[in-house]
């Protein structure tokens, strides 16, 4: 009895529109909320008279980034810059650390507390430290804050995910001849992928945390941290949140840059978020 070929189904037309659709349908009740939570914030400074050092209208900040929005952008590219060398050098020794420790399992036990306990270090408790290690006025100081502070997720979790083979495929492996680089590209290499990326899109927000508390203990005066230190100190209250705002802007393009590079390497593999 012969059986027949199965018919592969045409691709629908019209499935990718679709699928875009749904992104940006899943940022509606993001985009909600953020409205939703602007206006509560402009109500309530009007119905309350809440002074403006306290929480200045969003009118108001919004008005002074506009007025200024050539030097807020200069100054966050500055700081931009220090957060995405901090970010290279931190991600890339924490997956060092992580590929050395997963083949050594003695080593890691033994190097795993004082990971831990390095960690456990205040970076505000770091950053004078730095800024007398390299020069204050420079991108160095900012950017070993910033690898300091990615180091350890991005170590965590490509440890756990080169850790989270299940024994019996590698037996399966090995049943093939399969020798520990063969093992590692095939096996360990992708399921770790996920976590990987899961640690490098914290990192993102880890780093320009890390450069902005750098720079408030000594920075270029093109640094977005300088700016919104000065200009809190010389009571601009409008123009330092605005600062924040951009700061926060640019940390989320740098998290949804990672994240669009996340989805194309993966290739519709499902992260360790979902």
């Amino acid at each position: 009895m012969s059986t027949q070929p199965a018919a592969v189904a045409p691709v629908p037309r019209g499935a990718l529109s679709r699928r875009m659709g749904r992104s940006v349908l899943d940022w509606v009740p993001a985009a909600a909320v953020l409205i939703l939570g602007l206006v509560t914030w402009q109500a309530t400074i009007v119905i309350f008279d809440v002074q403006h050092f306290l929480a200045p209208r969003p009118t108001a900040i919004a008005d002074a980034f506009w007025q200024h929005r050539g030097e807020f952008l200069r100054a966050g590219w500055f700081t931009f810059q220090e957060a995405l060398g901090g970010w290279v050098a931190g991600c890339s020794l924490g997956i060092l650390a992580a590929l050395v420790l997963a083949r050594w399992r003695r080593l890691s036990r033994a190097l795993m507390p004082y990971a831990i306990a390095a960690n456990a270090v205040p970076i505000i408790a770091f950053a004078p430290i730095t800024n007398a290690w390299f020069t204050p006025f420079g991108k160095t100081s900012k950017m070993a804050i910033a690898a300091v502070l990615c180091f350890f997720p991005v170590f965590v979790n490509t440890l756990r995910g080169l850790l989270s083979v299940r024994p019996a495929s590698i037996e399966l492996m090995r049943s093939y001849a399969a020798g520990q680089l063969e093992i590692f590209r095939g096996l360990r290499f992708p399921t770790a992928l996920p976590f990987v990326f899961t640690a490098l899109k914290i990192a993102t927000v880890l780093s320009m945390i890390g450069a902005i508390v750098g720079e408030y203990f000594g920075g270029s005066p093109q640094a977005l941290g300088v700016l919104i230190n000065s200009r809190n100190a010389t009571f601009d209250f409008e123009d330092a949140w605005a600062g924040i705002g951009v700061a926060c802007a640019y940390g989320i393009a740098f998290y949804l840059a990672v994240a669009a590079l996340e989805r194309l390497a993966l290739r519709g593999t499902p992260s360790t978020e979902e």
